[in-house]
């Protein structure tokens, strides 16, 4: 069973989140607190969106799609952008993360986006050929850039106040 997110389920998507950040070999670039998730999900202005699946048996939460929306310029519509999907070890191969991706497709056909796009680490077979037995295809022109911390810092300070942004060409 797939159902949206509630207040409650914070800590719970919260502890996966840090479970999925263990099993991509970054926990330790898992700062967010439960208070900001809450934020971000629950807040006057929410930023981002999440399901849970349960177990069908048991009703035990397995899994989780945290997901936002973004822009096609291009298309001129909204798409969802899935920032992470989990189903704990324990769950794998009983459906859930394909039913986590079956509602946030029907919400994207629900409400006219014509886009679901998400990231996969290169190393990660399993979760690459599941998508790819749904249909999903590789985005092989396109590179992912990310600025964070000190980078993003010395880019986005005012005129004249950074230093050199690091790694940067001269």
């Amino acid at each position: 069973m797939i159902r949206t997110a509630a207040p409650a389920d914070v800590p719970l998507v919260h502890t996966m989140i840090r479970e999925l950040a263990e099993y991509e070999k970054a926990l330790h670039e898992a700062r967010a607190t439960q208070e900001q998730l809450h934020e971000a999900l629950f807040g006057e202005r929410p930023a981002a969106y999440a399901h849970v699946a349960e177990d069908d048996a048991t009703g035990e939460p397995v899994g989780f799609a945290l997901w936002f929306l973004n822009f096609s310029t291009w298309r001129g519509v909204h798409g969802i952008y899935l920032e992470d999907l989990y189903v704990r070890p324990s769950a794998r191969g009983g459906g859930h993360g394909k039913a986590l991706l079956r509602e946030l497709a029907r919400i994207c056909v629900e409400r006219g986006y014509e886009r679901l796009e998400w990231a996969v680490l290169n190393w990660n077979a399993p979760s690459i050929a599941f998508y790819e037995s749904l249909g999903a295809k590789p985005q092989d022109e396109w590179s992912v850039y990310r600025l964070t911390d000190g980078a993003l810092a010395a880019l986005g300070a005012p005129a004249g106040e950074a230093g050199p942004v690091p790694g940067a060409a001269r």
